[in-house]
């Protein structure tokens, strides 16, 4: 899945350099596969025990010269090169970017009731979208983010939660049915029909 996730940025013309967070046991010794690839415009760092922990870690990795920040999560493993493309777009222009759908089924809030779910409410779901990943930023604006939010002690779920705490500009691109999140093994199995 790595290696899949990989592909489309080490190939794209408009990517100079990608660094690859593994689990710190793995860094010293990488599948073989990804040691042959390492030099030149891939590196590896060690990542941390959440994710933020391990963004953190490449950015510090990325060479200077590097002005805009494309984070993705190897569990997507079939992004599309035009969703880069376009990401790369609006962070070029000096907003944070998102790839995302529109929610098309009714969500529902819940909470417990004696210990079973139960529905708080319905909530409108014209406003509300499933975000994807590449996540595209200038440089300054994800480094600040995460300055910040180590600072201040926050988390988020992705990097424009970051973003948005420091009230930067993030924009929605439309994202790709294609571009699913391997989560489960039904997840997977969907994957491997796709491929």
């Amino acid at each position: 899945m790595l290696l899949r996730a990989l592909r489309p940025f080490t190939s794209h013309p408009a990517v100079c350099h990608t660094v690859v967070a593994l689990p710190p046991a793995d860094v010293a010794r990488p599948p073989d596969w990804l040691a042959c690839l390492q030099g030149g415009s891939l590196s590896v760092v060690a990542g941390g025990v959440e994710r933020s922990d391990s963004v953190a870690a490449a950015l510090v990795a990325l060479p200077a010269d590097c002005a805009i920040v494309l984070v993705h999560d190897a569990a997507r493993p079939l992004i599309p090169r035009e969703l880069i493309d376009a990401v790369i777009a609006v962070a070029r222009q000096g907003f944070g970017a998102v790839p995302a759908l529109p929610l098309t089924d009714t969500v529902k809030e819940s909470d417990r009731d004696e210990g079973e779910l139960r529905v708080v409410r319905t909530l409108p779901r014209q406003r509300l979208w499933r975000a994807q990943t590449p996540q595209g930023f200038p440089r300054p604006m994800l480094e600040a983010a995460y300055a910040a939010a180590r600072r201040e002690g926050a988390t988020a779920t992705d990097d424009a939660g970051l973003v948005e705490r420091l009230g930067q500009v993030v924009r929605l691109v439309p994202g790709s049915p294609r571009n699913l999140k391997v989560t489960t093994e039904e997840d997977f199995r969907l994957a491997e029909q796709l491929l």
